[in-house]
């Protein structure tokens, strides 16, 4: 079966959420992110690069732990790099307001 191509990230975005539908995979995704945007943080105040690594590596980690044994499906990351990227800070700013159960 081929996979659909999206051109934009708007007919893209529902995609992504259907790829998220177990709570706790975004629960996974909520704590992977909430970690990079710390090592981030901790880079621009040191400029130690070890940061950006330490921010892929629990955004990513937390993210795909989560469809591999949670979801059993494959990230979108993979087939979407940049817009799974905005979509994973898009859903993440929607679980603040409240848009998304991850308890």
């Amino acid at each position: 079966m081929e996979e659909k191509k999206y051109k934009s990230f708007s007919e893209f975005y529902p995609y992504y959420i259907e790829e998220h539908d177990n709570k706790h995979t975004k629960l996974m995704h909520f704590i992977g992110t909430s970690l990079s945007i710390y090592f981030l943080i901790k880079f621009l105040l040191s400029f130690n690069f070890l940061f950006i690594l330490y921010a892929l590596l629990s955004g990513y980690g937390f993210a795909w732990i989560g469809h591999f044994f949670i979801e059993k499906n494959k990230p979108a990351t993979f087939s979407y790099p940049f817009y799974s990227f905005i979509g994973d800070y898009k859903m993440y700013i929607e679980i603040l307001q409240g848009k998304h159960k991850i308890l």
